[in-house]
């Protein structure tokens, strides 16, 4: 059976996460994984619960670099990564913070839209279906033309996972195809990779973030760069349906995957 790498992971450095990086080094290693990438949390200015996701970079940059020369081995490798929460204004910060700290991979997730994250569901009380997604969609957009020193683009319909309007089929693709076309294409531009998150599993979806029929345009647009995570924030979740994820990447038309070490991207054979 083919082990993945595991490249989107929490621990208790992020603020909506509890588990010690130590323990999900050791679930990682029980699944006989070639390696896991940390990426915690850094949403700068995240209004719907100040402070939240604040990282104490300093520390969790010595933390996992530590813990990578202490525990990886000849058969796991264990890299740092980050999650930074975008937004435009965010942009200049973003750029320092990755001036003064080297990361082997940084992944640019979109949480909020004009200061409102839809996890929560006052985005969605003022909104209907279409303009709540569309919303989102054009947010991820603007962001990416703002700010593109990241490795790869996180669970691209995130939004999808929430509100009174998800659904565990709905077509995340088909009624925002331009808007998403436009995200795509401007990615695979600036040589962006497109995260294939399982994380959507555990939140009653039946496809990743984003789902099939997104990877499919995404290769027929000349896509190719493809990372995976599971978005685990406790240690049950990591390589949540990974046994599922060979197969369909294949269908959609990709023979690998890559892991960025030293913002580099290497490629994995997905057979």
């Amino acid at each position: 059976m083919l082990s993945l790498w595991d490249a989107h992971m929490h621990s208790d450095f992020s603020g909506d996460a509890n588990t010690k990086p130590e323990n999900m080094i050791v679930a990682a290693k029980a699944l006989s994984m070639p390696g896991i990438t940390f990426t915690d949390h850094l949403d700068l200015d995240y209004r719907e619960e100040p402070g939240l996701f604040d990282l104490d970079v300093s520390s969790y940059h010595s933390t996992i670099k530590s813990l990578s020369e202490k525990e990886s081995t000849e058969d796991f490798s264990i890299l740092l990564g980050i999650e930074l929460g975008l937004q435009p204004h965010a942009a200049n910060a973003y750029e320092l913070l990755l001036k003064e700290y080297s990361f082997d991979f940084v992944i640019g997730s979109t949480h909020v839209i004009r200061g409102e994250d839809p996890y929560y569901p006052k985005y969605f009380s003022t909104r209907d279906e279409k303009a709540a997604f569309l919303q989102y969609y054009e947010m991820i957009l603007e962001n990416i033309q703002a700010f593109d020193q990241f490795d790869s683009l996180g669970h691209l319909d995130y939004c999808f996972r929430y509100g009174p309007y998800a659904r565990p089929d709905m077509d995340t693709y088909t009624p925002y195809a331009e808007i998403v076309d436009a995200i795509l294409s401007t990615i695979i531009k600036k040589d962006i990779a497109l995260e294939v998150n399982t994380g959507s599993f555990r939140c009653g979806l039946m496809e990743p973030n984003p789902c099939i029929a997104i990877i499919k345009r995404y290769r027929e647009l000349g896509g190719y760069l493809l990372t995976i995570g599971s978005d685990a924030h406790k240690t049950e979740h990591i390589g949540l349906h990974f046994d599922d994820i060979p197969d369909l990447l294949k269908s959609c038309g990709f023979k690998e995957y890559h892991v960025y070490k030293n913002r580099t991207p290497i490629a994995f054979p997905l057979d």
